[in-house]
């Protein structure tokens, strides 16, 4: 009966497409299994927004990105706290920290860590030139207590009088607290609220993700990585995306890959999020090569 057997050709041929797109998945997920989940990787996280160069642009653009950081923790519903904030004089940012934390916040913001460039006429240009500033991100995995140990014994605590603006209470207390961690020498201050109290937890805050950082950044060095996609100390001083606004383009050089629509990638929602998607695939793909190639050795 031809009739049938092309009927069953047909189911067959269905059949084998459909197995054939499973065995594709699982082998995706099978892979994904083989990459070991960093410890970081489920942490809260501090993060640092520095102004680099061109000036007063600088500044604007950095108050931008810390904008889009803000908006893009709400995406992601996880908590946004700003820890410490610097403002310039025409309503920029000179530098911000601020701590996030939610379901997986250090996976994601991971890869924002580093120099983002910007391309664009600023406000302040009489001529219409394009000029290019630069400000620094800076992603530090909040510890866990079991995962850092400080000894009262190593700190150093100061209060003073904070300074800059703040209203009526700024300069009439000793609100602002400075935190020496004496064997390292690395300093954490906060001024952002009215109460001691407050500003010294998170003055803790921030010293205790320096110090885990200061902890990772040796061990990873011990493990002197190549790849592309950097997390820490060697990304941060590495350009890591342009946006040039005249071309209305975004490109994240690690992966080369360019979009477009800067008005909707600086909501910091689902073009953002795509785009931390695809590195955090490429930097998947990348471990898992390292793997590879280490057993193959």
């Amino acid at each position: 009966i031809p009739d049938e057997s092309e009927d069953f050709r047909k189911l067959a041929e269905r059949e084998i497409a459909s197995c054939e797109e499973e065995i594709a998945e699982l082998k995706h997920e099978i892979a994904l299994l083989l990459i070991p989940s960093e410890e970081t990787d489920k942490s809260d996280l501090v993060m640092e927004v520095t102004a680099g160069i061109g000036g007063q642009e600088a500044m604007l653009f950095t108050s931008e990105i810390f904008d889009m950081y803000q908006r893009y923790a709400a995406y992601k519903k996880w908590k946004f706290e700003i820890l410490e904030y610097f403002p310039s004089e025409i309503g920029g940012l000179r530098h911000a920290v601020a701590s996030i934390a939610g379901l997986e916040a250090y996976k994601y913001m991971k890869f924002e860590g580093g120099v983002h460039r910007v391309q664009r006429v600023p406000k302040t240009e009489k001529q219409g030139r394009i000029h290019t500033s630069t400000m620094t991100v800076a992603i530090l995995p909040q510890p866990t207590e079991m995962r850092l140990q400080i000894n009262p014994k190593d700190l150093q605590i100061e209060t003073k009088r904070a300074s800059g603006a703040g209203g009526q209470h700024v300069n009439t207390t000793d609100s602002a607290v400075r935190i020496v961690h004496v064997p390292t020498g690395i300093v954490s201050e906060c001024q952002q609220e009215r109460s001691q109290i407050r500003n010294k937890e998170k003055a803790m805050q921030m010293l205790c993700a320096k110090l885990y950082n200061a902890k990772l950044e040796e061990e990873t060095k011990k493990r002197n990585s190549v790849r592309k996609i950097q997390i820490g100390t060697k990304g941060r001083s590495e350009k890591i995306r342009t946006y040039n606004f005249p071309q209305d383009r975004i490109t994240d050089h690690r992966i080369s890959r360019s979009v477009h629509h800067m008005e909707c990638f600086m909501l910091g929602e689902e073009m953002l999020d795509e785009m931390i998607q695809t590195l955090k695939e490429y930097a998947d793909y990348e471990s898992l090569m390292e793997i590879i190639s280490e057993n193959e050795e």
